[in-house]
């Protein structure tokens, strides 16, 4: 199943996270890759998602694995890196996606239930990786496991091949008024 959320609202990465902790919750595994998210620190990173719970329902108990491959914003808030790294950033963290999904394979054991590219619309609306490259990784997903994708401007060829889409509409916020950002709801 792929499953987008997308929109110029808050609350992309909010939902995926979401969905990962129902998935945790019973007892799968999840992955997210962070693409565009740099090295400063969310509340996200500092969370080490287990459920004894899922683990006696289950046998084998869910878990969480964030993997921070994005090197921060691309051309503003002082990104001083040259473009190409940011674009061999991205295209590594697909590429250890696509490693993943085909080391379950390989294997014959699914190491991941779902898999979350987060920001990986962004990636891709800055030409930081192609469409063509994020729909042959979610072509690799197997159809009893999860994808989903995040970040605003998802791109009408993965909505069209999405078989859930969610569109976040921000109908005010903070920014707005001068505000900054909020720790535990922006980050």
């Amino acid at each position: 199943m792929l499953v987008i959320f997308t929109g110029n609202g808050k609350g992309k990465t909010t939902a995926a996270l979401g969905a990962a902790v129902r998935a945790v919750g019973r007892g799968q595994r999840v992955l997210m890759v962070q693409f565009i998210k740099g090295p400063w620190p969310s509340g996200e990173d500092e969370v080490q998602v287990t459920s004894s719970k899922s683990q006696v329902a289950s046998g084998k108990g869910g878990s969480f694995i964030l993997k921070k491959m994005g090197l921060g914003f691309v051309g503003i808030l002082g990104d001083q890196l040259p473009r190409e790294e940011h674009v061999k950033a991205a295209k590594n963290a697909l590429a250890f996606v696509s490693a993943k999904i085909e080391e379950g394979r390989r294997k014959n054991e699914d190491e991941y239930d779902m898999f979350i590219l987060d920001e990986v619309n962004v990636a891709v609306d800055l030409k930081l990786v192609s469409i063509k490259e994020v729909l042959a990784v979610a072509e690799l997903v197997p159809d009893n496991k999860v994808m989903v994708l995040t970040g605003r401007g998802a791109p009408a060829e993965l909505i069209e091949r999405a078989d859930l889409v969610t569109e976040m509409k921000e109908v005010k916020h903070p920014f707005n008024d001068g505000k900054m950002g909020k720790i535990n709801v922006e980050f």
